[in-house]
């Protein structure tokens, strides 16, 4: 139970009855060692659910206090610890001078286990009468042999000095000598951790006299060196030049973690370009030293924020071959976010360099034995390769020709990407048309996916426009349509085969004459079967067949496209024109013919066989104005469709552009930092900081309104104790920071937060006690880890007991704290492609239903992505115009890299908004709050 969460036992189990005081007494006065063990657990468990047991201490002092067994020594120093050591009066018992007149016997006792855990346990105690004659023990403790107790004596002296400094004034100078002369690491760490948190110059000036030294240190004290020169250098900017060396040094650690703070410590400390390259360079090395894919992604984290500063980010482009280099984890994830990283990174100086090693990768991943998810791996490149192709123009002659090899590609979803990227690539590159189309013409036989079929049938129908073009595109149509007319082959190879049935086409013998081995003949006799070969069918019509009538439209409207372009040829002649003309009728005529005729295995749509009826209309009877639709107004569209999709990916975050302006005008005051007083930088306020708060337009009065929003009453006025906590939300947990006020005229002795989670939610420590003097207050803090984006509550009570009182433990219940998903999620971008196919893969939907008191649907939306902070990916062009029906498709992730999508389809009835809400996700916990937080926010705008 302790290891799953982090509250007080209150209830006994229900299958036994509590023990009762005599009954303990008997158990550790006649007991054996095991029968004492057993009740001291019971005891300890009693005293941790508020109960009380004061004549038992004279019992434990005179039958359990003198045995030296070790599991009955480490049951004393807990009871020790939860018990009350004061009386009514509030004075110390006089019973607690014989426990620590034991506990210093234990101090010089032989085991060093037994000293250790009895150093440890006085960490814990605050009595100054109690720690007082332990004193001189506790200080010979820093001399034993072995360093367990060692380094436990030095966390003693440590705690002591904290809260009772006139105990041992002189433990600066004792640690700082014991240091000097100690050997072994981790006493090293524990006594440099007390310099730095008790004697910040002692620690400064030990690690002075060793600075060269510290690269043959172990890791743990090189850990604490580099978190002391960091609090070191960001209170006293002048100590940087003599330590940064240090930290310089230590990049080249043979430990990990070590490298991780110094990288990071660097950062912070020096804005210099060979710092933050340095920097940079360790945490690229340790990405590829690194095994754990999670400290792989925590380190690209940090490269992602040295790349936010605009300073810094042409050193990283100088670096984006070594980052390139982290694509050879195996994790898909890792190379997911590699590759995002690099696209920021991308410039004109490493484009070339990076297209070559990408093209380098795409061909590895043919093999999928090498690669882990290939296919996966192989689509991220190519969407890699077409973002690359489209920021810089000059590179897609190179870019193209090897996408388009993965034209037929196993992977729909790669084939996809790769054709929506040469359409892109027909418009902004005229140039290659001709190459491209050719390639194009030799795949085509190979395309089996729906969508690239249709994708590559709008090509052939915008952009073949010579006579030649044309007629070969007709005949690639041609062959993948087959024989035709479709319905009567199809009847022809129907009947063949039929025939084939009825005849005989059962096993016939073969003989043979054969010379064995001694050269006589003999006769072999064998049954033969001829297998009947089935003629695999062309790509459209095996379309067709299969009822995929939505190819069908796109083939009447790429042959329509074709005709029309060649009868408007001056170069043709008419008897031509009408050839092709009637050729493109067939087609149609017979796609219409095969949808009605029962062949396929699902007729043709009612939408479908208007649109190819109309297209045959048009052939048939062509007009100017309808010429016109087929042959540029559909161009038309395609370009402002290429010309929005470029601006939305620039405000989604893809104009890396806009990154890099610096708001720095040419009048703008220089401040000089060498030439500042010491006045100025202790104050730390520079010019402009100064002008802001002078003028009036200093935010920090917004920011603290802000905070005050995450401040929550507990407790009432009218309490004994009040409570209100300030809830501080990082990104992987949250801090509680509750003050306490006792509002009796009383003393409240044990006081103690006690706090238990629902949801996702666990707490990582027990809030330790407190004593409150009347009228006084204390600030207690507690951590709560979250661990993924769901909404979680956190309640509790306060306990205390009143000095001078023998009545039972008083509790304080506390109001509920609901911490809000919002806190997690931040809007997002995805492409369409990337959202259909994570729609597809998510399992878990939240369907909520919209009411409202609304009545504009453009209104309504602006409501939603307010209160979900999700991100509208809809273009604003398909939102504009006054319509009664809106569908918009929204995303946003959390920062445990947890995806949320969300569809609303509304529309207008009687001047009412009304309809749904579609939440998606792949866990349930974010679709299930997200639709919560709709509900709520619908009620509240109602």
């Amino acid at each position: 139970m302790s290891t799953e969460h982090c509250y007080t036992l209150i209830n006994a189990p229900e299958d036994q009855e509590p023990p009762t005081e005599q009954s303990l007494r008997n158990d550790l006065e006649n007991g054996k060692i095991d029968t004492k063990i057993a009740a001291m657990k019971k005891l300890i468990t009693l005293i941790m659910a508020g109960e009380r047991f004061p004549n038992l201490l004279m019992v434990i002092i005179r039958f359990v206090l003198p045995n030296d067994d070790h599991m009955l020594k480490k049951l004393l120093l807990i009871y020790w610890e939860i018990v009350n050591k004061h009386g009514p009066d509030g004075k110390l018992l006089p019973q607690m001078i014989l426990v620590c007149d034991a506990y210093r016997k234990d101090l010089t006792h032989p085991n060093e286990f037994v000293r250790g855990c009895t150093l440890r346990f006085l960490c814990k105690l605050k009595e100054p009468e109690l720690l007082e004659p332990l004193m001189p023990s506790i200080q010979e403790c820093l001399n034993h042999r072995h360093q367990y107790v060692r380094r436990n004596a030095v966390l003693c002296i440590l705690t002591i000095f904290r809260f009772n400094e006139d105990l041992i004034p002189d433990a600066p100078e004792l640690i700082y000598n014991f240091l000097e002369n100690e050997q072994d690491a981790s006493c090293k760490r524990n006594a440099f951790m007390m310099l730095i948190a008790v004697d910040q110059g002692r620690a400064l000036d030990y690690l002075s006299t060793c600075i060269d030294q510290v690269q043959t240190f172990n890791n743990i004290l090189q850990l604490v060196i580099v978190e002391l020169v960091h609090k070191v250098c960001r209170a006293d900017a002048s100590q940087r030049s003599r330590f940064i060396r240090c930290i310089y040094n230590l990049l080249d650690s043979e430990s990990n973690s070590v490298r991780y703070d110094a990288a990071s410590t660097l950062i912070t400390l020096s804005p210099m370009p060979t710092a933050i390259e340095a920097a940079a360079k360790c945490y690229i090395d340790l990405i590829m030293k690194e095994s754990d894919n999670n400290v792989k992604l925590i380190v690209l984290d940090r490269l992602n924020d040295i790349k936010r500063n605009v300073t810094y980010q042409r050193i990283l482009q100088n670096m984006v071959m070594d980052i390139l280099q982290v694509l050879a984890a195996p994790d898909l994830e890792v190379r997911k976010k590699t590759l995002n990283l690099c696209l920021d990174l991308i410039s004109a100086r490493n484009i070339v360099d990076v297209v070559s090693f990408l093209k380098k990768e795409m061909a590895k991943t043919n093999s999928s034995n090498e690669f882990e998810k290939a296919s996966e791996y192989r689509q991220l490149l190519i969407r890699t390769l077409h973002t690359c192709g489209v920021r810089f123009p000059e590179t897609a002659p190179v870019i193209v020709p090897q996408l388009m090899e993965f034209l037929s590609d196993s992977s729909a979803a790669s084939s996809l990407d790769v054709i929506l990227f040469v359409r892109e690539a027909f418009e902004r590159l005229p140039d290659m048309r001709e190459s491209m189309l050719t390639k194009l013409f030799d795949n085509f036989s190979l395309l089996t996916s729906s969508e690239v079929l249709r994708a590559a049938l709008w090509i052939f129908g915008e952009y073949s426009d010579s006579a030649d073009r044309i007629k070969e595109t007709l005949k690639q149509l041609r062959s993948g349509l087959g024989d035709m007319p479709m319905v009567d082959s199809e009847m022809a190879e129907i009947a063949k085969l039929e025939e084939e049935k009825d005849g005989d086409d059962e096993p016939k013998l073969v003989t043979r004459t054969r010379i064995t081995a001694d050269g006589t003949y003999a006769t072999e006799s064998a049954y033969t079967s001829v297998k009947k070969e089935i003629k695999e069918k062309p790509n459209l019509r095996k379309a067709l067949l299969d009822g995929d009538f939505f190819v069908a439209t796109a083939v009447a409207s790429s042959v329509t496209k074709l005709a029309l372009k060649y009868i408007a040829l001056d170069s043709v002649d008419a008897a031509a024109k009408n050839s092709v003309t009637a050729e493109c009728m067939l087609y149609l005529s017979s796609i219409l013919h095969l949808g009605k005729s029962g062949i396929p295995t699902t007729p043709i749509d009612t939408d479908s066989y208007d649109r190819v009826m109309s297209c045959l209309r048009v052939l048939s009877e062509p007009s100017p104005e309808v010429t016109a639709i087929f042959t540029r107004s559909c161009h038309d569209a395609f370009k402002k469709l290429l010309a929005e999709s470029a601006a939305q990916q620039a405000e989604a975050g893809g104009g890396i552009d806009t990154k890099k302006i610096v708001e720095v005008q040419a009048d703008d005051l220089i401040g000089f930092r060498a030439l500042r007083t010491t006045d100025d930088v202790d104050n730390g306020d520079d010019f402009d900081t100064m002008i802001t708060k002078a003028t009036g337009s200093d935010d920090t009065k917004q920011a603290d309104a802000s905070k005050l929003s995450k401040v929550f009453q507990l407790s009432g006025f009218s309490d004994p104790v009040y409570a209100e906590a300030y809830v501080h939300v990082h990104q992987y947990d949250i801090l509680l920071d509750v003050i306490i006020v006792n509002q009796t005229p009383d003393t409240l002795q044990n006081l103690t937060l006690e706090l238990a989670t629902l949801g996702d939610l666990k707490l990582t420590e027990k809030t330790s006690s407190h004593t409150l003097a009347p009228h006084d207050f204390a600030n207690i803090k507690a951590n709560v880890k979250v661990s993924s984006t769901e909404t979680g509550i956190i309640f509790g009570n306060i306990v205390y007991d009143v000095a001078g009182a023998s009545l039972d433990r008083n509790c304080v219940v506390l109001n509920d704290i609901h911490i809000d998903i919002m806190d997690y999620i931040s809007p997002a971008h995805c492409t369409d492609t990337e959202f259909r196919d994570m729609w597809l893969e998510f399992e878990w939907e939240n369907k909520v239903a919209v009411r409202t008191q609304i009545q504009s649907l453009r209104e309504y939306l602006e409501h939603l992505l307010k209160t979900t902070n999700m991100n509208c990916l809809t273009p604003a062009s398909a939102l504009d115009g006054d319509c009664d029906f809106l569908a918009a498709n929204l995303y946003a992730r959390s920062v445990f890299g947890e995806d949320a999508l969300a569809n609303l389809s509304i529309e207008k009835t009687n001047g009412k908004v009304s309809g749904h809400i579609r939440i998606r996700s792949k866990t349930q916990g974010i679709a299930l709050s997200l639709g919560d937080k709709i509900t709520l926010n619908q009620k509240d705008s109602a």
